[in-house]
């Protein structure tokens, strides 16, 4: 049979990304080029700095991708982009990156919603075990999911106010610690015996999630204690943790539940924040009715290409091929809810 090459583009934030994946299983390549540099001193991402580099660095990127490969451009079978959720300055780089490419090359066009990537990132891992529950756990996105099977997705929780990431972003940026502020927390934290500050159990219907409640009362305690000239590294290293412990207990508490009433097989979780160390330790810890877990490797959790050319993979399978008017999307459903 003839191999079969997909091309995943990402471009939603800060990174610029290639991939392309062979055969749905072989990953010839993923090239990325972050931009957290440039960020860092602005505590967060600058959208119209962010398209700019994108549009700099992604010929260059395009480039190493497919001289990592080793094949031309013209054997690729198909092109896979994120068409949305994402700052739409940043997306419209790729997306116009995919369709000229699928134009010039007469290849069909995917369209890749960027959370369902960030979902399939965990076949890097492993297989899907239907049904599942997918969870998604991001700078801008906090969402519980019931899969009963491929491409099938049903929103059952989700949060309320700030994603997680987002709410820890917000303590670190306080605490005077780096952008980006959860991976500065899970830094700071990690394989350390800290005593927790008490915190109050956040109370909300069904599968949901609340995170700015807690967010903004510890600033607020944060602020007074830099007033007080009482903020020293120990403190510092306690309100981190009580942050990340009091949101990462909420949303597994949440997913536990999930699991239990939709009698899954699997859980899986997806996004930046799969990648803390708290989170990866205490999933195991509180899975009692032994549901497989399911994560992705570390290299696949932050933004990447290598995600989209994975679903990319399974929609061109199926045939689900876009046209080359399809609009990018700062904002999208992922498919139906509950």
């Amino acid at each position: 049979m003839k191999d079969e090459y997909i091309l995943g583009i990402e471009s939603s934030c800060d990174e610029t990304a290639f991939a392309i994946l062979k055969n749905g299983k072989e990953l010839l390549s993923n090239t990325i080029s972050t931009q957290i540099a440039t960020h860092v001193k602005f505590g967060g991402v600058m959208p119209e700095i962010a398209s700019r580099l994108h549009l700099e660095n992604i010929g260059y990127v395009f480039k190493e991708c497919f001289e990592t490969a080793k094949i031309d451009p013209s054997q690729i079978s198909a092109v896979a982009v994120t068409g949305g959720p994402g700052l739409i300055g940043a997306l419209q780089v790729g997306v116009i990156a995919a369709k000229t490419f699928s134009a010039y090359y007469n290849v069909p066009l995917i369209n890749v919603h960027h959370l369902a990537g960030h979902i399939y990132a965990n076949q890097y891992g492993g297989d899907f075990k239907f049904p599942l529950i997918a969870v998604i756990a991001s700078g801008g996105n906090s969402e519980i999911i019931y899969m009963k099977d491929d491409l099938n997705f049903t929103i059952v929780g989700e949060t309320l106010d700030d994603a997680i990431g987002e709410a820890l972003d917000k303590i670190a940026r306080e605490l005077g610690l780096a952008y980006p502020g959860g991976v500065s927390i899970d830094k700071l934290t990690k394989d350390k015996k800290i005593k927790p500050i008490k915190l109050p159990n956040v109370k909300t219907s069904g599968y949901n999630l609340s995170y700015s409640g807690i967010k903004s009362s510890l600033i607020r305690e944060i602020q007074n204690l830099k007033k007080e000239g009482k903020l020293d590294e120990k403190t510092v290293e306690s309100y981190a943790f009580s942050a990340e412990k009091a949101f990462v207990d909420q949303l597994l508490k949440k997913v536990f539940l999930a699991a239990k009433n939709y009698s899954v097989n699997q859980i899986v979780i997806g996004g930046g924040v799969s990648a803390n160390s708290y989170l990866r330790k205490q999933v195991y810890l509180l899975n009692k009715s032994n549901y497989e877990i399911l994560i992705p490797p570390l290299w696949c959790t932050t933004d990447n290409a290598a995600m989209i050319a994975k679903l990319g993979y399974i929609m061109y399978k199926k045939g689900q091929f876009s046209s080359l008017d399809f609009p990018a999307l700062a904002s999208v459903e992922l498919e139906k809810r509950a």
